[in-house]
């Protein structure tokens, strides 16, 4: 069998905790890049709760960025340390810098959403990844952003779970739609899935919300596919206040 074109690959090494793991949310970006003729290869290292400090101290992250050559590497941090530490937080970040980019990959910061009971929280959360990722060029995939434009509009589906912190798959399958508008520049707008637990009214209303936020950030024009983004996607940045 044929090698994928390079023109249709991207090799994602995802590292974060149940945020990332919760209704495997790397395969849901990789069902919606293969309905659109698209390959994600890709590969988690998550540990529940794990803030980005100890899963560097513990070494199998950059062990992995090392070894393997992914054309991004996703970094998720401890859900409510942005608020309590952003300090902290951006030190924890720091630390995979030069590994990521000595490797020839991309950092992309995968921005969470506040917790249910803490809407007022997501400012916090938004402009403690954007720093960061002013500071080391990053791209940001805004999917915190994604979940409080639709919670401004929308009951249903639920995107919080009933502990109010976890994503249901709504919520997962709302940031499977941010990442691959982000990482593929294209809108998941029209892509089909069938879910279980997901109406198809339920996925185009997820699918056009995640497209809105995502066509409102200003980014470099982009063109062609994977190649091209490598070169041109960097740091995202919302257009205006949301």
């Amino acid at each position: 069998m044929a090698e994928p074109s390079r023109e249709t690959l991207l090799k994602v090494l995802f590292i974060g905790n149940s945020f990332t793991a919760r209704n495997n949310l790397p395969n849901l970006i990789a069902q919606l890049a293969e309905a659109r003729g698209l390959i994600l290869q890709h590969h988690l290292i998550s540990a529940g709760g794990a803030s980005l400090r100890m899963h560097w101290n513990k070494g199998d992250a950059k062990k992995a960025i090392l070894e393997t050559g992914y054309d991004y590497v996703v970094l998720q941090e401890q859900s409510t340390l942005p608020v309590k530490n952003p300090v902290r937080m951006h030190e924890n970040i720091r630390l995979f810098d030069d590994a990521i980019k000595g490797s020839g990959a991309k950092i992309a910061l995968y921005l969470t959403w506040a917790r249910k009971n803490a809407p007022a929280t997501q400012s916090a959360i938004t402009e403690a990844y954007s720093a960061v990722g002013r500071e080391l060029g990053a791209t940001i995939v805004p999917a915190g952003i994604a979940w409080e434009t639709f919670l401004r509009k929308h009951k249903q589906p639920e995107l919080h779970d009933q502990d109010q912190s976890h994503p249901t798959l709504a919520g997962s399958y709302l940031a499977a739609c941010v990442f691959f508008a982000v990482l593929f520049g294209q809108s998941p707008v029209g892509v089909e899935n069938n879910l279980k637990g997901l109406t198809p009214a339920d996925i185009e209303l997820l699918q056009k919300t995640a497209w809105g936020v995502c066509a409102n950030w200003n980014q470099p024009k982009v063109g062609g596919l994977i190649g091209s983004l490598q070169e041109k996607t960097a740091f995202w940045t919302p257009k205006h206040s949301v």
